[in-house]
C-alpha cells in the first residue's frame, strides 16, 4: 500500500479508519505502527504492540461517508440515494447531472455505482473547498466533474441519463432538465418540504414528463431480543423524492 492511502482496520469488537503513514496509531488495545502497512495488502492482518490482530480492509463509500467526508449542509441520506438508483434503474456508464452539490454525498454515491460521469453544479463558492476535498478522499475524482455554475441558468450537457436536484427553487430547473435528458431519462428532485414538492410536480406535468410520482422513504430499525420491539427513535422521515421520466 502507498503513503496516504486510506484503510479500515477491523477486529471483532472495534474498527479504525486511518491512512498509510509514518506515524503511530494509539488505540485502546495498543499501538499500531502505520508504516508497516506499506508492506501489507488488503485482507492481511496487522498487530498492535500488545498482539491484538486487526484485518486490513479497503474502505468502501459507506466507510468514507461515515468516517472521513466532511458534512456542510444537510445531506441526502444513503437510504434515499439508494432509492434513487432503485426507482430509476440508472446503469453503470451513465451520464448524470447533479445540482445542489453541498458536501457531495449524492454525487459520490452515484459515481461510486455508475462509474460513468457525474457532472455536479454548485454555485456557492463557500462549499467548493470541502466538496473538492471530499471528492479526493472518496477516490472517485475521475468520475466526478465539479462545475461552478448556477444550474438555473441552464444545463450544458446533452443526452443525460439522470438529473438529480437537491436545491432551493428546483422547479425552475425542470425545463432545463427536460431539454438535457435523453428519451427515457429520469429527473429526480429531493425536497425537504411539501410546498416545494407541489411546485416541482406541477412543472414536471407541464413539461410533459411521464410517470410523475412522489415518495418518502421511512426506515425503522428493530431491537431483536426476548421481547422484540421497534426502535423508538432514529432518522425516519428525511424528505420527499419526486420522480419523472422523459418519454419523447
Amino acid at each position: 500500500m502507498k503513503e496516504g492511502e486510506f484503510v479500515l482496520l477491523v477486529s471483532k469488537d472495534d474498527s479504525y479508519f486511518t491512512e498509510v503513514s509514518n506515524r503511530i496509531l494509539n488505540i485502546q488495545s495498543g499501538k499500531i505502527d502505520l508504516n508497516q502497512l506499506k508492506k501489507k495488502d488488503f485482507g492481511e492482518k496487522i498487530k498492535t504492540h500488545t498482539g491484538k490482530d486487526f484485518f486490513i480492509v479497503k474502505p468502501n463509500i459507506k466507510d468514507i461517508f461515515e468516517r472521513k467526508a466532511k458534512r456542510l449542509p444537510q445531506i441526502i441520506m444513503p437510504k434515499d440515494a439508494a432509492l434513487i438508483l432503485a426507482y430509476t434503474g440508472v446503469e453503470p456508464g451513465s451520464l448524470v447531472v447533479d445540482a445542489g452539490f453541498g458536501s457531495g454525498f449524492l454525487a459520490m454515491f452515484l459515481a461510486n455505482y455508475i462509474r460513468g460521469k457525474v457532472v455536479t453544479y454548485e454555485k456557492e463558492k463557500k462549499f467548493f473547498k470541502t466538496a473538492k476535498q471530499n471528492i479526493k478522499s472518496s477516490g472517485l475524482s475521475e468520475f466526478i466533474r465539479l462545475k461552478e455554475k448556477d444550474i438555473r441558468k441552464g444545463i450544458d450537457e446533452k443526452n443525460v441519463d439522470l438529473v438529480t436536484l437537491d436545491m432551493k427553487n428546483a422547479e425552475r430547473v425542470v425545463k432545463h432538465a427536460y431539454k438535457s435528458l435523453k428519451p427515457g431519462g429520469w429527473l429526480v428532485v429531493y425536497s425537504p418540504y411539501i410546498e416545494q414538492v407541489k411546485k416541482v410536480v406541477s412543472e414536471m406535468e407541464k413539461k410533459g414528463f411521464s410517470g410523475v410520482k412522489t415518495v418518502e422513504n421511512i426506515v425503522r430499525g428493530w431491537q431483536v431480543r426476548d421481547h422484540t420491539l421497534p426502535e423508538r427513535s432514529g432518522i425516519m422521515h428525511t424528505g420527499f423524492i419526486s420522480f419523472a421520466r422523459k418519454v419523447e
